[in-house]
């Protein structure tokens, strides 16, 4: 097994598991916190806006079964590559559109596949979705984790707030 990590960040946590989770060569993901200047932080204290944290997964995945260019394509699949300002009913800066790297291969892909992504001219607004170095990752607390699964009626009221209406104009 070639086992690597990739950290998204694309709104709430909760709404960025399943779609990476479902797939073949997906080892885990993990709901937390990186970008920011505080460390090991609570979900309180990134909810503030304050902490210069975003919500993100960390994907743990068979490099041999899926490539990090398959997972970025996911990721713009699963998110409004448009909205700096949050994604969907998540507003601020916690919540913003972020493709962290951890080498220059990572950074090359994503970077290319923006370009390529903008190039299609698939939105009517430019691509905002940063691409910046990978940071420590904080695992959020236990209940955060696999929320899908734990709490599957939470789950589709955040679902319902706009993401799958968007992925089904600009993806389906």
């Amino acid at each position: 097994m070639n086992e690597k990590k990739a950290v998204f960040a694309g709104g709430c946590f909760w709404c960025m598991v399943k779609p990476f989770d479902e797939q073949p060569g997906i080892i885990k993901v993990v709901s937390g916190f990186t970008g920011g200047h505080v460390p090991n932080p609570t979900y309180e204290q990134v909810c503030t806006g304050t902490t210069g944290h975003t919500e993100a997964v960390e994907i743990t995945y068979d490099a041999d079964k899926v490539t990090y260019r398959q997972l970025v394509e996911i990721y713009w699949q699963v998110t409004d590559p448009t909205d700096a300002g949050g994604q969907f009913q998540d507003r601020g800066d916690n919540y913003r559109p972020v493709i962290y790297y951890s080498d220059k291969s990572e950074k090359n892909t994503a970077e290319e596949s923006k370009k390529a992504l903008a190039d299609a001219e698939k939105f009517d607004d430019p691509i905002v979705t940063e691409i910046l170095p990978v940071q420590p990752f904080y695992p959020a607390d236990e209940y955060h984790q696999e929320f899908y699964k734990k709490n599957p009626a939470r789950y589709e009221l955040e679902e319902s707030g706009g993401r799958a209406d968007f992925i089904e104009k600009h993806w389906k």
